[in-house]
This record gives structure tokens, C-alpha cells and sequence, in this order.
């Protein structure tokens, strides 16, 4: 159950998993989700039945029962809610109830539930410090989108194809550290920037470029449905985040063999060994970050060794295969209590 906003990268990660297990033909699934059409096509394309309600705020009961009427319809052994408005909206029942949380946060919306997943493991100890019992608090990442891709030409977006490319990629908020990113290219001579994504800093972003000088060296992209596309064109790819419950966007820099830079946020912090899957360089600070980008353009073997350390440690570890393995195996456990 998915009650997210119309884009966002947990939201493509739920199409992501709940196609990937019905396409294991070993769970009878549907979804229920806020009722962006787009998401209805993409699940039922992949065979996934799926139901779509308004989930107005807490006063609209009217959505709110009518979507826990079909999920008693449903009779469903497990329920799992993703997030604050899912888990609000539902309510214990005769099924097991799993909530599963993609940053850190306020714990009262998931008490009542009877087992958590954490896609980190700093989030799982958010979950067991706030009181969740340990044997009901499971780790289990994300995985990227795997489909194959190949890339632009170098000189999409009116950039020029003999430049040092960066790509960036999120929503435009302030948790995201863009403003970061933008300070830090000032010290990078030459070097282009992709920025793909939207939301409320985008003004405040363009500005900043503006007064910075570098209006001739930024694309903003807006919201792309093709980031690992631009992650097979670019030849670094920046994760500035000052908060990152998980950084999913790390598994699609591995995956594609894009070599990732990030600050120490919390997941990718916790996913990167750096200098063997990518850089780390400290939160809110510009110029290790623009010291980090520097060294991977001008040594661009280093880079291809560190893309390829994590493509290796990807697909061991964090593979579609892997992690739609390890739900099926979280609920079968659960469905034998």
C-alpha cells in the first residue's frame, strides 16, 4: 500500500518491487495505491492488480474507508504499508501488518504495526531504538533499475561534447544538498552539469546559478523518467545530500557503472567504502566535495576502477534477483507464525 506523491524515487521503487514478485509467480498481490494513473499503468502492465483512491489528509474518512473496505475484500494474509500516509491509514486486522520505512521517520505512525522494514541498516536502528522489538525489525535495501540502457549523445541539452560531464539527480529540496553541488562546480573549471529533477528549491537554485556565473555551465533537466540513461552519458555522478535515509540513487550509479561521489549522509555513507564504490567527502562542505569531483575527472582510470568495484558489489549484494529473494523469504517466515 502506497499512498506517495505523483514522483519521487520511493515511489518508483514500489513499482519496481511489486513487479518484480509478481513476476515470480510465488505471492497473489494487489496494490493499492493514491491514484496517479501513470502508476496504475505501470503496475497493472506487470500484472499487478491495482486500485487507485484520492488519500486526501486526515479529515477525508471517506477515501480512508473506502480503501480499507477493499482491502477487507482482499482478505490479504500480509499487508505492507510504505511510508507516513500509508501507515496512517491502516489499521491493525486479520492479517500481519508490515511497515516499511525509507527514512527516519516519526515513529508514532508505526507502533502499530507487527513487524518493520528498514531499507537501511542506520534506519533498522532508528526502528529498535524507538522501542520496536529487534526480532521483528528486518533490514532490506533497495534495488536499482536494472533495465539496459545506452547513452545520449555528449552534446544533448546545447552542452558542449568535448566538456567534463557531472550528472546530479533528486527531488530539488533542501535535504538534497544541491546548493552544495552548485558551489562546488564554481571550483571545477570547464566541467558541465545535468541536473535532473523538481520541486520547491528549482527557483532558488537558478538563482544561485545565476549569481554564481554559471548559467552556461548548468542544464536543469526537470523530472526525468531516464536518470540511468544520463548515468550511461556523464562521466561522474554527484549525491550532495546533507539527509539520505537510504540513497537509491547510489544502486543506480553501481548498477550502470557510473562513478559516484557523495556526501556522508546517512545511506550513502553507510553503502559507499570509499575509495573502493565511490567517494565520500563531509556534509554541507564545497570544497572537499569540489576536490573529490577535480580528482575523478583528471584521473579517469580511478574512476573506472571504483565504477567497477561497485557494479561488482551491486549485483552480488544488491540485484533485483537478491532482494526480491530476501521479501519473499521475510514473508513466507511470517506467513508460518
Amino acid at each position: 500500500m502506497l499512498a506517495g506523491a505523483e514522483r519521487g524515487g520511493a515511489e518508483n521503487f514500489f513499482v519496481r518491487l511489486v513487479k518484480g514478485l509478481q513476476a515470480t509467480g510465488k505471492v497473489n498481490q494487489q496494490a493499492f495505491i493514491r491514484a496517479h494513473q501513470h502508476r496504475i499503468d505501470a503496475l497493472e502492465s506487470g500484472g499487478v492488480p491495482t486500485q487507485g483512491f484520492r488519500f486526501g489528509g486526515q479529515l477525508n474518512l471517506l477515501d480512508r474507508m473506502r480503501y480499507q473496505r477493499a482491502l477487507r475484500q482482499f482478505h490479504p494474509d500480509i499487508v505492507m504499508t510504505w511510508m507516513n500516509r500509508a501507515s496512517i491509514a491502516t489499521p491493525p486486522g486479520d492479517y500481519t501488518l508490515i511497515s516499511r520505512l525509507g527514512h527516519y521517520y516519526n515513529l508514532k505512525y508505526y507502533r502499530h504495526a507487527d513487524y518493520w522494514v528498514g531499507i537501511s541498516k542506520g534506519i533498522c536502528d532508528h526502528l529498535i531504538q524507538g522501542g520496536m522489538p529487534a526480532d521483528r525489525v528486518f533490514y532490506i535495501p533497495n534495488f536499482a533499475d536494472e533495465t539496459p540502457v545506452e547513452p545520449l549523445p555528449r552534446d544533448s541539452f546545447e552542452t558542449p561534447a568535448d566538456r567534463p560531464l557531472i550528472l546530479a539527480a533528486g527531488r530539488l529540496h533542501e535535504n538534497k544538498g544541491f546548493d552544495i553541488l552548485l558551489q562546488a562546480l564554481k571550483k571545477v573549471p570547464d566541467a558541465m552539469l545535468w541536473l535532473a529533477g523538481s520541486g520547491p528549491e528549482e527557483q532558488a537554485l537558478k538563482q544561485q546559478c545565476h549569481e554564481l556565473g554559471l548559467d552556461d555551465r548548468v542544464r536543469f533537466l526537470g523530472w526525468r523518467n531516464d536518470v540511468t540513461t544520463l548515468m550511461k552519458t556523464a562521466d561522474l555522478f554527484v549525491c550532495p545530500s546533507r539527509h539520505e535515509g537510504l540513497g537509491s540513487i547510489v544502486m543506480e550509479s553501481w548498477a550502470h557503472e557510473c562513478p559516484i561521489i557523495a556526501t556522508n549522509s546517512q545511506g550513502p555513507g553507510e553503502l559507499i567504502d570509499s575509495g573502493e564504490t565511490g567517494v565520500i567527502t563531509p556534509v554541507d562542505k564545497p570544497e572537499p566535495l569540489a576536490e573529490a569531483i577535480r580528482e575523478l575527472l583528471d584521473n579517469p582510470a580511478e574512476a573506472g576502477r571504483l565504477a567497477h568495484n561497485a557494479s561488482q558489489h551491486y549485483w552480488q549484494n544488491f540485484s533485483e534477483s537478491v532482494i526480491v529473494g530476501q521479501y519473499l523469504d521475510l514473508y513466507q517466515s511470517i506467513h508460518k507464525k
